[in-house]
């Protein structure tokens, strides 16, 4: 895997990079929709490539694990071969989803003892599994298995889950090792900062990541639930630590306003359920501000989503999206999640845009304004 830098924004830290994997070429900054158990929910990969423009979805390695499970992914061929993505892949690690499960799991030095959320069956995922897994599933980037922690919690704990992360990390870089790709493509690995919102843990996590010199670095157990400013400070430390040639990814970020920040602040890559979870709800996000279709207001307004160049955005009034969403109809959370997705790749291809052409920072705030206004 290769990451160049092509532009650095004059005001801010933000930078224009291209991250080349066997499966393609990813423009950074990039937002990576979420494709849970190996389909973004809602849109057709064709909707994905075509029309949203889309450059690289992210796998979730519990849900795959749970279902369909390795046996199938393994016996396709891989994700790749399996879902008919052509495009590169990110597969988590599934420590999230089993932080997630705080009353199905058990966390050990050894690993974590978990049960299916969807038949209560035992399961126990470890460093060394873990790597396993993803090496079936056969993602271009592969991230470490990590302990994320709630919001708030006390510093002890904090401290306790970051040295449980760093010795995980040394077994999960161990397994990548000794082990090599199914699928005759090249996969690379992310470790990942923890120490919520403690500064000193921050710095003494990405200190020892950094360490590793691998091909890319990530940030996790940040949007749990901390305050936005504390979100961004922790962001800035890690970033000021983090290499400068390796790309950032930002985990689980976030909100239109959250990630120009964040992109202000030196991060390169982001994925997040909101476009389509939320849009699935009736919140839409658009070049002017965010719309809860559902309000009456919209009941009678025949006019396009968006000034946006697709079909959702432009073919659909709010009006009839209103009806499809309050009707239940499966078309209008379709039509939904395809134009949140839209406006976030429009989103990030104006911010490549803007910091290639060095006013990025100027860009940004007006934008921040305008993609938190209640409309």
């Amino acid at each position: 895997m290769q990451f160049i830098i092509h532009s650095r924004d004059k005001n801010s830290s933000a930078r224009k990079g291209v991250l080349i994997t066997d499966h393609g070429t990813i423009e950074t900054p990039v937002f990576m929709p979420i494709g849970t158990t190996g389909g973004v929910k809602a849109v057709h990969f064709r909707e994905l490539d075509e029309t949203i423009g889309a450059q690289i979805i992210l796998g979730n390695t519990y849900h795959l694990f749970i279902r369909p499970g390795m046996e199938v992914i393994r016996e396709a061929g891989g994700l790749h071969a399996f879902n008919g993505w052509k495009k590169p892949i990110l597969t988590d690690s599934g420590g999230y989803q089993v932080f997630s499960l705080s009353d199905r799991r058990k966390i050990s030095e050894e690993g974590v003892k978990f049960h299916s959320h969807i038949d209560g069956a035992k399961h126990l995922f470890t460093p060394e599994n873990v790597i396993d897994v993803q090496r079936i599933i056969g993602g271009d980037i592969m991230m470490a298995f990590d302990e994320c922690v709630a919001h708030p919690c006390e510093h002890k704990e904090a401290k306790k889950s970051v040295e449980l992360t760093h010795r995980w990390l040394t077994r999960c870089i161990n397994r990548f090792q000794e082990t090599s790709s199914l699928y005759h493509h090249y996969q690379t690995f992310f470790p990942i900062v923890q120490g919520s919102t403690f500064k000193d843990l921050r710095i003494h996590s990405a200190e020892f990541i950094a360490e590793q010199n691998a091909e890319g670095n990530a940030i996790g157990g940040l949007s749990v639930g901390e305050p936005a400013e504390e979100m961004y400070g922790m962001t800035e430390v890690v970033c000021s630590i983090l290499p400068e040639d390796k790309p950032r990814y930002l985990m689980g970020v976030g909100m239109p306003h959250n990630i120009l920040e964040s992109i202000a602040l030196g991060i390169d890559m982001f994925d997040c359920v909101i476009p389509t979870r939320n849009g699935r709800n009736g919140m839409l996000f658009t070049k002017e501000g965010i719309i809860n279709i559902k309000n009456k207001k919209w009941e009678k307004d025949f006019s396009p989503l968006d000034d946006l160049d697709n079909f959702a955005s432009k073919d659909y009034s709010k009006a009839f999206l209103r009806h499809m969403l309050l009707s239940n109809e499966i078309l209008g959370c379709q039509i939904a999640s395809v134009h949140n997705l839209c406006f976030y790749h429009w989103m990030m291809k104006e911010a490549r845009k803007k910091i290639a052409d060095g006013n990025f920072a100027a860009w940004k705030n007006i934008m921040v304004k305008k993609v938190m206004t209640r409309l």
